[in-house]
Protein backbone atom coordinates (compact mmCIF):
# COMPACT_ATOMS: atom_id res chain seq x y z
CA UNK A 1 0.00 0.00 0.00
CA UNK A 2 1.45 3.36 -1.00
CA UNK A 3 1.33 6.20 1.43
CA UNK A 4 0.15 9.52 0.01
CA UNK A 5 2.82 12.20 -0.06
CA UNK A 6 3.13 14.92 2.56
CA UNK A 7 1.73 18.01 0.84
CA UNK A 8 3.44 21.30 1.76
CA UNK A 9 2.47 24.74 0.47
CA UNK A 10 4.71 27.73 1.27
CA UNK A 11 3.10 31.17 1.12
CA UNK A 12 4.39 34.75 1.10
CA UNK A 13 3.13 38.06 -0.23
CA UNK A 14 4.14 37.81 -3.91
CA UNK A 15 5.42 34.22 -4.45
CA UNK A 16 8.61 35.38 -6.12
CA UNK A 17 11.03 35.57 -3.15
CA UNK A 18 10.51 33.80 0.18
CA UNK A 19 7.87 31.15 -0.55
CA UNK A 20 9.50 30.23 -3.85
CA UNK A 21 12.86 29.98 -2.09
CA UNK A 22 11.31 27.71 0.54
CA UNK A 23 9.66 25.55 -2.12
CA UNK A 24 12.92 24.84 -3.90
CA UNK A 25 15.07 24.60 -0.77
CA UNK A 26 12.75 21.93 0.64
CA UNK A 27 12.57 20.14 -2.72
CA UNK A 28 16.39 20.06 -2.76
CA UNK A 29 16.57 18.81 0.85
CA UNK A 30 14.12 15.97 0.28
CA UNK A 31 15.83 15.01 -2.99
CA UNK A 32 19.23 14.82 -1.24
CA UNK A 33 17.63 12.52 1.36
CA UNK A 34 16.01 10.33 -1.31
CA UNK A 35 12.54 11.36 -0.13
CA UNK A 36 11.19 13.11 -3.24
CA UNK A 37 8.37 10.58 -3.70
CA UNK A 38 7.19 11.20 -0.13
CA UNK A 39 6.49 14.91 -0.73
CA UNK A 40 4.47 17.25 -2.89
CA UNK A 41 5.78 20.81 -2.47
CA UNK A 42 4.45 24.06 -3.96
CA UNK A 43 4.31 27.77 -3.17
CA UNK A 44 1.78 30.58 -3.59
CA UNK A 45 1.09 34.27 -2.89
CA UNK A 46 -1.45 36.06 -0.76
CA UNK A 47 -1.53 38.99 -3.21
CA UNK A 48 -2.18 39.22 -6.94
CA UNK A 49 0.71 41.63 -7.60
CA UNK A 50 3.19 39.14 -9.08
CA UNK A 51 0.87 36.46 -10.51
CA UNK A 52 2.47 34.86 -13.55
CA UNK A 53 5.88 36.40 -12.88
CA UNK A 54 9.07 34.34 -12.59
CA UNK A 55 11.26 33.94 -9.54
CA UNK A 56 12.87 37.20 -8.35
CA UNK A 57 16.44 37.52 -9.75
CA UNK A 58 17.85 37.77 -6.20
CA UNK A 59 16.16 34.50 -5.24
CA UNK A 60 17.50 32.84 -8.40
CA UNK A 61 21.04 33.99 -7.61
CA UNK A 62 21.03 32.72 -4.03
CA UNK A 63 19.46 29.38 -5.00
CA UNK A 64 22.08 28.84 -7.71
CA UNK A 65 24.87 29.80 -5.28
CA UNK A 66 23.68 27.00 -3.04
CA UNK A 67 23.46 24.48 -5.88
CA UNK A 68 19.68 24.51 -6.09
CA UNK A 69 17.92 24.52 -9.45
CA UNK A 70 14.61 23.52 -10.95
CA UNK A 71 12.93 26.88 -10.34
CA UNK A 72 13.36 28.27 -13.85
CA UNK A 73 9.80 27.50 -14.96
CA UNK A 74 8.19 28.61 -11.69
CA UNK A 75 5.54 31.31 -12.03
CA UNK A 76 3.80 33.05 -9.14
CA UNK A 77 0.28 31.93 -8.34
CA UNK A 78 -2.24 33.06 -5.77
CA UNK A 79 -3.37 31.05 -2.77
CA UNK A 80 -6.88 29.63 -3.27
CA UNK A 81 -9.47 28.49 -0.75
CA UNK A 82 -9.27 24.99 -2.29
CA UNK A 83 -5.61 24.80 -1.25
CA UNK A 84 -6.73 24.26 2.34
CA UNK A 85 -8.04 20.79 1.56
CA UNK A 86 -5.24 20.03 -0.91
CA UNK A 87 -2.30 20.51 1.50
CA UNK A 88 -1.25 19.12 4.88
CA UNK A 89 0.93 22.11 5.82
CA UNK A 90 0.33 25.67 4.65
CA UNK A 91 3.34 27.64 5.80
CA UNK A 92 3.61 31.42 5.81
CA UNK A 93 6.68 33.58 6.22
CA UNK A 94 5.40 36.35 8.49
CA UNK A 95 2.46 37.45 10.61
CA UNK A 96 0.86 39.46 7.79
CA UNK A 97 1.03 36.38 5.54
CA UNK A 98 -0.67 34.28 8.22
CA UNK A 99 -3.47 36.83 8.65
CA UNK A 100 -4.04 37.03 4.87
CA UNK A 101 -3.80 33.26 4.48
CA UNK A 102 -6.50 32.73 7.10
CA UNK A 103 -8.72 35.27 5.34
CA UNK A 104 -8.26 33.66 1.90
CA UNK A 105 -8.62 30.12 3.27
CA UNK A 106 -11.65 30.95 5.41
CA UNK A 107 -9.92 30.09 8.68
CA UNK A 108 -7.75 27.25 9.93
CA UNK A 109 -9.97 24.69 11.63
CA UNK A 110 -7.42 21.87 11.22
CA UNK A 111 -4.32 23.77 12.38
CA UNK A 112 -2.56 23.55 9.02
CA UNK A 113 -1.51 27.22 8.83
CA UNK A 114 1.89 27.73 10.44
CA UNK A 115 4.77 30.20 10.34
CA UNK A 116 7.99 28.75 8.87
CA UNK A 117 10.39 29.74 11.62
CA UNK A 118 8.18 28.08 14.26
CA UNK A 119 9.83 24.87 12.98
CA UNK A 120 13.20 26.42 13.85
CA UNK A 121 12.05 27.18 17.40
CA UNK A 122 11.32 30.90 17.04
CA UNK A 123 8.28 33.08 16.47
CA UNK A 124 10.38 35.42 14.31
CA UNK A 125 9.34 36.18 10.74
CA UNK A 126 11.40 35.55 7.61
CA UNK A 127 12.34 39.05 6.47
CA UNK A 128 11.20 39.93 2.95
CA UNK A 129 14.26 40.42 0.73
CA UNK A 130 12.09 42.46 -1.64
CA UNK A 131 12.51 45.19 0.98
CA UNK A 132 15.78 44.22 2.71
CA UNK A 133 17.75 43.22 -0.39
CA UNK A 134 19.38 40.54 1.80
CA UNK A 135 18.60 37.29 0.03
CA UNK A 136 21.36 35.41 1.86
CA UNK A 137 19.82 36.04 5.30
CA UNK A 138 16.44 35.02 3.90
CA UNK A 139 18.05 31.84 2.57
CA UNK A 140 19.53 31.05 6.01
CA UNK A 141 16.12 31.51 7.67
CA UNK A 142 14.37 29.43 5.00
CA UNK A 143 16.99 26.68 5.31
CA UNK A 144 16.62 26.61 9.11
CA UNK A 145 12.82 26.49 8.86
CA UNK A 146 12.88 23.70 6.27
CA UNK A 147 15.38 21.67 8.31
CA UNK A 148 13.11 22.16 11.32
CA UNK A 149 10.08 21.00 9.32
CA UNK A 150 11.90 17.83 8.27
CA UNK A 151 12.97 17.21 11.88
CA UNK A 152 9.37 17.75 13.00
CA UNK A 153 8.31 15.12 10.44
CA UNK A 154 11.04 12.76 11.66
CA UNK A 155 12.96 12.92 8.40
Amino acid sequence: MTQSPIRVLFVCHGNICRSTMAEFVLKDMVARRGLTEQFHIESAATSTEEIGNPVHPGTAVVLREHGIGGFEGKRARQLRRADYDAFDFIIGMDTANIRNMNWILGGDTDGKVLKLLEFAGTSRSVDDPWYTGDFETTYADVRDGCEGLLAYLGM
